[in-house]
């Protein structure tokens, strides 16, 4: 464990932290993750979704990606059925709440084509937390009693050395790479998330390295007249993608809602054969179309305009 860490700190010094633009494609973000990379997730549940880097990866054919995050939805099954990812380390599986557990996901997990490791909500934070802060690991009291814990080999059950009560724990997850969507950033990567910021601040510190995709490019000076608002920082930060609509059909706060209609019908084709439903989605969605223009305009555009409309109204209230 030592030795593992102090390589990552080693890697984590040697990182280019100058000040200079790093806006690339989707395609060329792609390139930058190598098979069998561990992969910070950033959002959570259908939240702040980071789908089109998702989906450049999956088209780029990346495979057996270790993935970690918050709480997993849609794009996990899409990770799993596609090959991109043979490990997802979450709290939470689920194609949404609405929608109940991912029937993909126990298809995966139980045939073990994959596999599903799930911690506690708060295990996965401090985890993330623990990786920020550059500490080996952090204790807690959440999982005590649980069997969560008895099916998890990274954890430690200990006495307190100051109250002598047991305490829990929880190594640091340091990801290789993080992807992460904000509604919007400068060249340099300085980014800017309204709404709940989820785990996510202490991904990008936890993270070697981190893409952003944003919902638009801004200016430095603009970025600079509400510094309280810039939650990433320019030295944490490799590359930056402006793809508007980035998350859809999953919201992003403050720019459109979820694609009800779409997840719905969604839903329904896995509910019937889990298997072929995903095949015929990817086939259509992901491989399909040639660009992320094209893949919107599969989504539809009176639906995408909703969204938008929706999300505005619940943010200009």
């Amino acid at each position: 464990m030592t030795q593992t860490y102090l390589e990552l700190r080693r890697k984590t010094e040697e990182r280019d932290r100058s000040l200079h633009e790093k806006v690339v494609s989707l395609e060329e973000a792609a390139k930058l993750i190598k098979d069998g990379e561990t992969l910070g997730i950033g959002g959570s549940t259908l939240s702040r979704t980071p789908m089109a880097m998702i989906w450049a990866l999956i088209r780029a054919g990346r495979k057996n990606l270790s993935c970690s995050r918050s709480i997993v939805s849609s794009e996990g099954e899409l990770l799993f059925a596609s090959g991109a990812s043979d490990h997802i380390l979450t709290s939470w599986f689920s194609q949404g709440i609405v929608w109940g557990v991912s029937k993909v996901m126990r298809h995966y997990t139980e045939s073990r084509k994959a596999r599903f490791e799930e911690w506690s909500h708060m295990a996965v934070g401090l985890r993330f937390r623990a990786g920020a802060m550059g500490v080996p690991f952090l204790p807690m009291r959440s999982m005590l009693g649980s069997d969560v814990i008895r099916r998890l080999e990274d954890v430690r059950e200990v006495d307190c050395p100051f109250t002598g009560e047991k305490v829990v724990l929880v190594p640091a997850l340091n990801p290789e790479v993080a992807i992460i969507h904000v509604q919007r950033c400068d060249p340099y990567g300085n980014a800017q998330m309204d709404g709940l910021s989820f785990m996510d601040i202490d991904l990008a510190m936890a993270a070697n390295r981190v893409i952003l995709t944003t919902e638009r490019i801004v200016t430095n000076e603009q970025i600079r007249r509400a510094p309280d608002q810039t939650k990433i920082p320019f030295f944490a930060v490799e590359a930056v993608v402006e793809v508007p609509f980035g998350c859809a059909p999953h919201e992003c706060y403050g720019v459109y809602e979820p694609l009800f209609k779409h997840l719905d019908s969604y839903a329904a084709a896995i509910k019937k054969d889990p298997e072929a439903a995903m095949k015929q989605y990817l086939d259509r969605y992901f491989h399909g179309p040639k660009s992320w223009t094209e893949y919107l305009e599969l989504l539809g555009l009176e639906e995408l305009l909703d969204a938008a409309r929706r999300g505005r109204s619940i943010y200009d209230d």
